[in-house]
């Protein structure tokens, strides 16, 4: 019985977390909360990311190696930001939601965002910023199968979380602009941002090209060899 109500809550956590709760935080905070104290928001949603990283096992030395190569992969993230025009910090999200599981990727993509924001700048943008990257790899996790079987599929849904993540950030944008959604406005906004989304694009299907085989043989035997 106890089991079932285990699983029943880590399922709960799953969906309503991503899909609920850290959007809810993105978008409320961006209107209710200035500049200087939405640090609190994206504190919130790095602690909602370890909750939901939590659910996604159940062995405790399981989440603890986990959370070891969790971390290499958030370290490495951050690194890549620091690396001008075109970036693979989406597709190495990508890569930990394919090889570590939804949950992971979600971590180090939304972890990526606080933590490297505070070299690059805080604000109501880094809400958004755990959002979409969180959403990149959760996604990457939940299609991990035909990701890793097919590198035409991966190389479009790189595409697609390019300008998923440009779609996102946009609402921010207007929320800010507006004080507001309006759809005109974030019409514009994504007309406006056609060569960052471009960018956001191009980088991930190289970085992917690059990246994917690589990394992915050596997480496949990491996982084999730790029993991750």
């Amino acid at each position: 019985m106890n089991g079932i109500r285990n699983k029943t809550l880590r399922n709960t956590v799953r969906v309503a977390v991503p899909f609920i709760i850290v959007p809810m935080l993105a978008i409320g905070g961006s209107l209710a909360f200035d500049r200087k104290r939405h640090i609190i928001i994206s504190l919130a949603i790095a602690i909602f990311a370890l909750l939901l990283f939590a659910a996604g096992f159940e062995k405790r030395n399981t989440g603890t190696r986990r959370m070891v190569i969790a971390a290499v992969m958030i370290a490495l993230c951050f690194a890549g930001r620091f690396i001008p025009f075109l970036k693979p910090i989406s597709a190495l999200t990508i890569i930990a939601g394919i090889y570590l599981g939804g949950e992971t990727g979600f971590l180090v993509g939304a972890m990526t965002a606080v933590l490297s924001n505070f070299y690059f700048g805080q604000g109501p943008w880094t809400a958004f910023q755990m959002l979409a990257w969180g959403l990149i790899g959760l996604i990457a996790g939940l299609l991990s199968e035909p990701l890793r079987r097919s590198r035409i599929f991966l190389l479009i849904y790189g595409a697609a979380a390019g300008m998923m993540y440009s779609f996102i950030m946009d609402i921010w944008t207007v929320l800010w602009y507006a004080e507001g959604f309006e759809v005109k406005l974030y019409l514009a906004a994504l007309g406006t941002a056609i060569p960052y989304t471009a960018s956001y694009v191009v980088s991930n299907v190289l970085f992917l090209s690059l990246l994917a085989k690589p990394f992915g043989e050596k997480l496949q035997r990491i996982k084999k060899k730790y029993g991750v």
